[in-house]
Order: C-alpha cells, then structure tokens, then sequence
C-alpha cells in the first residue's frame, strides 16, 4: 500500500505542466480580466494596452519574483512558446466570433475544471520559487517564503500596480491592505514548503506537493460550488488574532473609564473653581454695600 502511494505521489510531482495546465491557468488569468469593467472595450480601442495587461496576469508572478531577485523582469519573454501560448487565448477570448468562447467558459464544469488545473500550477510555482531562491540564498527561509509567495500569488500585485498607472487603482482591491485568499494560501503553502525545504518539516517534497495540492483544488470547487468567498480557515485566523492581539482590547475599556473619570475629575474642578469664583464675587460686592 506504501509502496503504491509512493508511485502515485512521485507521478503527480513529476507531471508536467505543460500545455494542458498551462492553458487552463491562461484561460482563468485572461477571463478575469475580461470581466473587468471596460476591458473589452480596451480591447477593441488599444489591442496592445490588452495584451500587455492580459501578459501581467499570466506572467505576474514569474515578474515579480524576478524584480524581488534583481532579476531581468522581463525573462518571461524569452519562453517564446508560453508567450505565444498566452497571447493566442488572449485573442480568442477577446476577439473570438459571437464570443463563443466566454460562452462556453460560463458553464459551471468547465469553471471547475479550468480552476482546479489553475490550482495545480499554483503549488508548482511555489514549490519552483522556493527552490530558486535557495540557489541565491542558501537556507534563506526568509526570501525563500518570500520568492515563493510571489511566485504563486504576485499576479494580482503587479495587477494592482498596472491599475495605478492607469487611474484605476482602488484601496480596498489593493492585495496589501486586504489579502484574498489566494495570497494567503499561497502564503501558507509557501512557509510550508519552505520549511521541507530547510529539512524542518519531516516529509517528503512528493507527498506535501500532493497533499498541498488536493487541499488547494478541493477548497477552491467548494468555493466556486457554494458560491462563497469565505475562507477555510477563517477561524485559525480569529483563534490566532485573539491569542497574539486580543490581549490589547482587555485593556480598552479600563482606559476607558480612567479617561471617564479623569474627564469627571476635571470637569468637577473646574465647576468647584467656577463656584468658588462666583462666592468671592458676591463676598466683595456684600462688603462695598456695607461700607
């Protein structure tokens, strides 16, 4: 039985990418795009604003891991296959006839099965980033994490870069400010693998890449099946903020009620002073009748 998960594990690891993979994860990229408001419009009016913008979300990782890197940022130029690959689904998403092809991306199977493939390029460019920032930075845990994360999520950073020089850039979209859960996922896959890497995680890359990937594509069809943005594990993270943070809001409503009753204390002076004022003025005015 060991033997036969071993094989199963170690053909999954060893699978290729390309092209079928590949061409799902363009195929999900290009149609969030297209989505955008005014995207087709762009299209038809700047065909080169497009392709360039369709380029940032298929490539975006791989551009920012190379800039994190000193890297080229634009190596991915050099896979002229990929490119090519890339650009002629932008086409036929865009410019396809009676838009067939958005026609027939809307059914809900072809969702799932584009997604689930798309999640499984997600884990290989993790696993590639973090083995490429070790080849710079001998158990560097730190770029390591790092390269690996934006391997496998830095698409929509560079994407919200590409929208601030076009005017479109909103806050509350911005990946820094609110991460989605593909960035933190992608975050957690990229610590764990990093750790393997580092010989701190006792198992095998094999079987992490197949397990890491299972729990990617699984979580992502239940989302997309219940139609739910809610992240899995949403409650680790509230259990984890109470025990890191929570201790600050015991706090709160102590100094709450020190600065109540200091504004007590102080707005109590002042009428005592007020009182006090106002007795003086009525002593010297009785004397000067007097007198």
């Amino acid at each position: 039985m060991a033997s036969s998960w071993d094989e199963l594990t170690l053909a999954f690891s060893s699978m290729s990418m390309f092209p079928f993979f590949d061409i799902a994860h363009y195929l999900v990229s290009v149609m969030a795009l297209k989505r955008q408001p005014g995207a087709v419009a762009v299209a038809w009016k700047n065909p080169v604003s497009s392709w360039f913008t369709a380029m940032l979300h298929c490539f975006g990782g791989g551009i920012l891991s190379c800039v994190l890197l000193a890297e080229p940022p634009l190596r991915f130029l050099a896979n002229n296959t990929n490119v090519l690959l890339a650009s002629s689904i932008w086409y036929i998403i865009f410019f396809c006839p009676h838009d067939l092809v958005s026609q027939g991306y809307s059914f809900l199977p072809v969702q799932l099965l584009a997604a689930g493939m798309k999640e499984v390029t997600r884990t290989w460019k993790i696993v590639g980033g973090v083995t490429h920032a070790n080849s710079y930075y001998k158990n560097g845990w730190i770029v390591m994490i790092a390269i690996g994360w934006a391997r496998g999520a830095g698409g929509s950073i560079i994407t919200n870069f590409e929208q601030l020089i076009k005017g479109g850039w909103r806050p509350q979209a911005d990946e820094w400010l609110k991460m989605s859960y593909p960035a933190k996922v992608t975050l957690l896959g990229s610590i764990i693998f990093t750790f393997q890497h580092t010989e701190h995680l006792s198992i095998s890359r094999h079987n992490l890449v197949f397990l890491y990937t299972v729990f990617l594509v699984v979580t992502k069809m239940i989302m997309m099946i219940t139609e739910t943005a809610t992240v899995p594990f949403a409650p680790f993270e509230d259990t984890l903020r109470w025990i890191l943070f929570g201790w600050q809001q015991q706090f709160s409503p102590y100094e709450k009620k020190s600065e109540i009753k200091s504004s007590f204390r102080g707005s109590g002076s002042s009428t005592s002073k007020s009182i006090a004022g106002t007795s003086d003025k009525v002593k010297k005015k009785h004397t000067k009748k007097t007198e």
